[in-house]
């Protein structure tokens, strides 16, 4: 298996050259992360083009779900994305917070964040605003925001306790979280688990779906909510690519699910002393 460390850089070298892809190659893809089924369409991402805000520039096709139609965003908030890309979620924050409020977005690939400011330049925004950095730990002070928003990020995450820790910290007291992710129930074969390109692609990197709202819970939060959930199918042709053909067929007929899911929860209003992400008095 791999360190933190290597995955990251996988990851990060993987989305550098998604950025300079066109949302056609990438929906021909894997969650975008390559050309691995004969297929043309994406198994994951949602359609955005009906939403207002919606940016064709920075929609590269690499979310599971549609996190912001979810995220109870009103005007004058302050809305953090994690892993930003090229900005279709943010400009579609935007939409809602309106000129009052203020979009972030963060992402560590350099590539995503010149693509994102480059987007945002061309549509005039003064007010969404792309950091560079690692969502494990975010450059962003305590107690900002009123939204963070994510799609289809934290499973390519080594550390998502971290993440959810540094939400906590980042939003405010009220403040409150729409994440769309993929997640598992029942176990990945091994081989996939170690295909470089499946966890680029977001699945290799996901977790148990009660670990995943477990790890909500203990990070502080409170009113956690499914918001939608469904199934992710991989096709077999992809499948192929990494395992037998009667292994494709024995991971066929086990009980393991692939789902995109999107989860609500709230900070509380009163934070306690030195809860996870909260600090200390």
């Amino acid at each position: 298996m791999y360190t933190d460390n290597e995955i990251k850089e996988m990851v990060r070298q993987k989305y550098s050259e998604i950025a300079l892809q066109d949302k056609e190659t990438n929906a021909a893809s894997c969650c975008g992360a390559a050309g691995c089924s004969t297929e043309v369409y994406n198994i994951m991402s949602e359609d955005y083009i009906e939403l207002e805000g919606y940016a064709k520039d920075a929609d590269l096709g690499l979310g599971c779900g549609l996190p912001t139609v979810f995220a109870k965003i009103k005007e004058g908030d302050t809305v953090i994305d994690l892993g930003s890309g090229a900005g279709n979620d943010c400009f579609v924050a935007r939409a809602e917070t309106g000129p009052s409020g203020k979009v972030i977005g963060i992402d560590f690939t350099t590539a995503m964040i010149e693509k994102a400011r480059d987007n945002a330049d061309k549509m005039g925004f003064t007010n969404v605003e792309f950091r560079q950095g690692d969502i494990e730990d975010m450059p962003v002070g305590g107690n900002k925001a009123d939204v963070v928003v994510s799609n289809c990020v934290l499973n390519l995450v080594p550390n998502k306790k971290a993440v959810f820790a540094e939400i906590h910290r980042v939003l405010k007291a009220g403040g409150h979280f729409s994440i769309s992710d993929i997640v598992l129930t029942g176990d990945l074969p091994d081989k996939l688990k170690s295909a470089a390109e499946m966890y680029a692609g977001c699945v290799a990197g996901a977790i148990g779906m009660d670990d995943y709202l477990n790890l909500i819970k203990e990070s502080g939060f409170q009113n956690i909510t499914v918001q939608k959930d469904k199934p992710i199918i991989i096709p077999e042709d992809i499948l192929s690519d990494y395992l037998s053909p009667e292994e494709v067929q024995l991971y066929m007929s086990m009980n393991t699910s692939i789902r995109s899911i999107t989860v609500f929860a709230e900070k509380s209003e009163k934070v306690a002393c030195c809860t996870p992400g909260g600090g200390c008095c």
